[in-house]
């Protein structure tokens, strides 16, 4: 089966670019299955049910986020949370939300998605190591093909999940930097890997916000409102090649499609 991970949406031109791109993407691809990271489409930083609901619409099975899902008081604020939509899993078990799902493919194909978040310069939660392992094993009797979104801050947190989970999972896709890696990889165990999918949204930016804005942020060191570019809108992810028999990924392909 062929699985898209679309790399962090961001804004307003992140959820058009998804809008427009993704259906072609997908015929052209012959895609089974759509993973985003949705966690800065609410104005750049932080996500709505609205918006989830919205992204939905377009063709993504499943959103992850990450360390900005808490960003909009709407996401705290709701009842009911879609099971679609994924809260990091190392986030405390009485977090609202779910750290993982199983949602079954078009063509019928069950798909177990793991969001976890790095600690490596990062905030402080449950370790994503042992907390992979943990939903690895409560998910494995449901799903063959298992994707992880490992959103961090170090490449060598990432890779080290590689190694540790290569055989387990299908594929780990690395998020939150917004800078599409080149090190995409099938591990000896038969795992994908790529250190960031990228950033779908306007790379004429410092990834996705305004250049001046966060100029003057650098060089004054004095706080300046971030406001989410327009131009150059792309679309950043991967495409993984899976067998859903055994969950092995045969090959993985960065894409770059622009708007």
């Amino acid at each position: 089966m062929h699985i898209l991970f679309i790399g962090d949406i961001v804004g307003e031109p992140g959820r058009r670019a998804v809008k427009e791109l993704l259906p072609k993407i997908c015929k052209k691809e012959a895609i089974d299955f759509v993973i985003a990271n949705g966690e800065n489409v609410a104005g750049g930083s932080g996500i709505t049910p609205q918006l989830a609901k919205e992204l939905f619409g377009y063709g993504i099975d499943v959103l992850t986020t990450g360390d900005h899902v808490w960003k909009r008081k709407e996401i705290v604020e709701a009842e009911e949370w879609d099971g679609r939509l994924l809260r990091p899993a190392n986030y405390p078990r009485q977090t609202p939300g779910f750290g993982a799902t199983v949602v079954e493919s078009k063509a019928g194909v069950s798909v177990a998605v793991i969001d976890l978040l790095g600690r490596v310069f990062m905030q402080a939660v449950e370790c994503p190591f042992r907390v992979a392992k943990e939903e690895i094993e409560r998910v494995k009797n449901k799903a063959r093909v298992i994707v992880i979104d490992m959103h961090a801050e170090a490449t060598s947190e990432k890779i080290a999940l590689g190694w540790y989970l290569d055989g387990l999972v299908s594929a780990i896709i690395g998020t939150h930097t917004h800078v599409q890696t080149a090190d995409e990889k099938i591990l000896p165990g038969g795992t994908a890997f790529i250190c960031d999918a990228g950033m779908t949204g306007p790379l004429d930016s410092v990834i996705g916000r305004k250049k001046e804005q966060v100029l003057t942020r650098f060089v004054t060191q004095m706080p300046a409102r971030f406001e989410v570019a327009d131009n150059d809108v792309q679309l950043h992810g991967v495409i993984v090649d899976v067998d859903d028999k055994t969950g092995k990924a045969y090959s993985i392909k960065r894409i770059q499609e622009k708007l």
